[in-house]
């Protein structure tokens, strides 16, 4: 549950920081590009805050390498989304970022998940920073 709620304050500043550069590149790029843009240069604030504060585990470059395909998923499904709003619904170029935002969290936070810790949901605990659970066997004499 922690995980989650570290996960979402992450993504609120994440998401801050891919709207905050949209909004700046959007007067001088078309809508998808600035998107894009944006996108691509907060994943990587995304992944070392991620990394350390959500799962809490040591970043490697092999994390770093996979990172972007959760961000990939992410991205169709946001790209998909925010074209949708625009060309089919109508909705407001400037805002229709935010809205597809918060209908990715599900899906990124579960595959995020799987990339930094190399656990699914419910399954056992991966690479996390921190000292190693302790195992206590007790040995009948």
């Amino acid at each position: 549950m922690w995980q989650l709620i570290r996960f979402g304050l992450v993504g609120a500043v994440n998401t801050g920081s891919c709207l905050a550069l949209f909004w700046l590149l959007h007067p001088a790029l078309p809508y998808l590009a600035a998107f894009s843009v944006a996108y691509l240069l907060s994943m990587v604030g995304s992944f070392f805050l991620n990394t350390y504060f959500t799962y809490r585990t040591r970043p490697t470059w092999r994390k770093f390498l996979l990172f972007p395909l959760p961000n990939l998923a992410n991205y169709l499904l946001q790209t998909a989304g925010l074209f949708a709003l625009v060309q089919w619904c109508g909705l407001d170029e400037r805002i229709a970022p935010a809205v597809v935002a918060a209908g990715a969290i599900p899906v990124s936070f579960l595959l995020t998940r799987l990339v930094l810790t190399g656990r699914a949901a419910g399954s056992p605990q991966g690479d996390q920073l921190g000292p190693a659970p302790v195992r206590v066997e007790v040995v009948d004499q």
